[in-house]
């Protein structure tokens, strides 16, 4: 018999700690294999009204236009950012991170002028910035942030920003694609008016479907546009006619991937958002109280750091990829590298969704542990678990 000429599937079963995707519950790979139905079938236009509300109960709104775009989290930026962004507009991005570097990168494309706030990578973006360059500008048309900076580990406050948006009547979109559904994100008791996200982070869903949510006031900028959207594909005046009661035919969605966002979306339901929120906040401390106990270094700024995400900066003559290989290869367990700048200077160590538990807080910590000694890196052994162990007891 011939032998075949490509391998048969067999991914390895990893932890993944990393930055994202994050290990999806059993649930949710099921989901998966549910039988294949049209995308119009009576049934699975039950499943998306479903999750819809599900979604609006994650994102904490009322908004009517809540759906997942087909794409990744980056689709959601793009959607977000060409229906509300065309030539001629003002648009103030805050940027401290990789993702806020993409926000500005979308908003150029879209032909706005963008008023790029900068920040050190593993700062916030402070309101007083935020307040000058809007009394600086005649008329802004947009004020963007990324709530949780996935390449610093960053939680940025939204509160004042959103106040100062609604003061300037400007648009306020938020990238949530590292906090919904492990941080605190509440669309619309903070005015956030447009907020995407992604499904392979804390909603633990494999990566494929970017959650969006856009209130009234941001929909009714859309027949003003004076120029024809550049994208007919995340073009929301159409989108809304498929995501609605009419079912206006507009593309295929992916109806496995609606499955698994449904069930996980579900999953969140049952533990309750409050739950599930003090749930990663407490794992996240524990970590960070266990590596600081083995005398690493936070990186972002503290008091604003995420508890989802927790980046540590590699200690001096501690080679960075030999690390990260050797958790992988001798611990089955993936963390994340820095980028950009902080390139070999950071580690980014995740907790999300079915991936943040108490087991897992443990287990990394005493494989790091480990792979330090290995290196020469002097601690004390066990310092971190008990540490980490600690703050899990309270």
């Amino acid at each position: 018999m011939a032998e075949a000429a490509y391998k048969h599937l067999n991914p390895p079963q990893r932890i993944l700690l990393g930055p994202g995707p994050s290990n999806v519950h059993p649930r949710v790979q099921m989901a998966m294999l549910a039988p294949m139905v049209g995308h119009l079938d009576p049934y699975f236009v039950t499943i998306m009204e479903d999750t819809m509300e599900l979604l609006r109960q994650v994102f904490r709104t009322k908004n009517k236009l809540t759906f997942p775009i087909s794409g990744t989290g980056s689709a959601g930026m793009e959607a977000s950012f060409c229906n509300f962004l065309e030539p001629g507009d003002t648009a103030i991005i805050g940027v401290n991170g990789l993702f806020g570097e993409r926000m500005a990168e979308n908003a150029r494309r879209c032909g706005a002028k963008v008023i790029q706030l900068t920040a050190e990578w593993g700062k916030i973006i402070e309101p007083a910035a935020i307040k000058e360059a809007l009394h600086n500008e005649k008329k802004v048309k947009l004020l963007a942030l990324v709530h949780a900076e996935t390449s610093t580990g960053v939680l940025q406050p939204l509160a004042e920003a959103s106040r100062l948006a609604r003061e300037h009547e400007a648009l306020f979109l938020v990238d949530t694609v590292t906090s919904l559904g492990g941080h605190e994100v509440a669309v619309d008791d903070w005015g956030i008016d447009i907020c995407y996200s992604g499904t392979q982070k804390c909603l633990s869903c494999p990566p494929g479907l970017a959650p969006l949510t856009v209130n009234e006031k941001a929909l009714a900028t859309l027949p003003k546009r004076t120029h024809q959207m550049a994208s007919w594909y995340f073009d929301l005046s159409l989108l809304v006619g498929y995501w609605s009661s009419s079912r206006f035919y507009h593309h295929t969605a992916p109806i496995s991937m609606v499955f698994a966002l449904h069930e996980a979306l579900a999953l969140i339901s049952d533990e309750g958002l409050e739950a599930r929120t003090a749930r990663h906040l407490k794992h996240g401390a524990a970590l960070q109280a266990g590596l600081e106990a083995m005398g690493l270094t936070l990186h972002a700024e503290k008091n604003y750091r995420l508890s989802t995400l927790t980046t540590v900066r590699i200690p001096s003559g501690v080679d960075d990829l030999r690390v990260r290989q050797a958790l992988l290869n001798k611990w089955n367990i993936e963390i994340g590298g820095g980028l950009g700048p902080l390139k070999g200077q950071i580690w980014r160590i995740g907790l999300m969704g079915y991936g943040s538990t108490a087991e897992n807080v443990l287990l990394v910590l005493t494989a790091l542990e480990k792979q330090l000694a290995e290196e020469g890196y002097k601690l004390t052994p066990g310092a971190g678990v008990a540490a980490a162990s600690e703050v899990l007891r309270k």
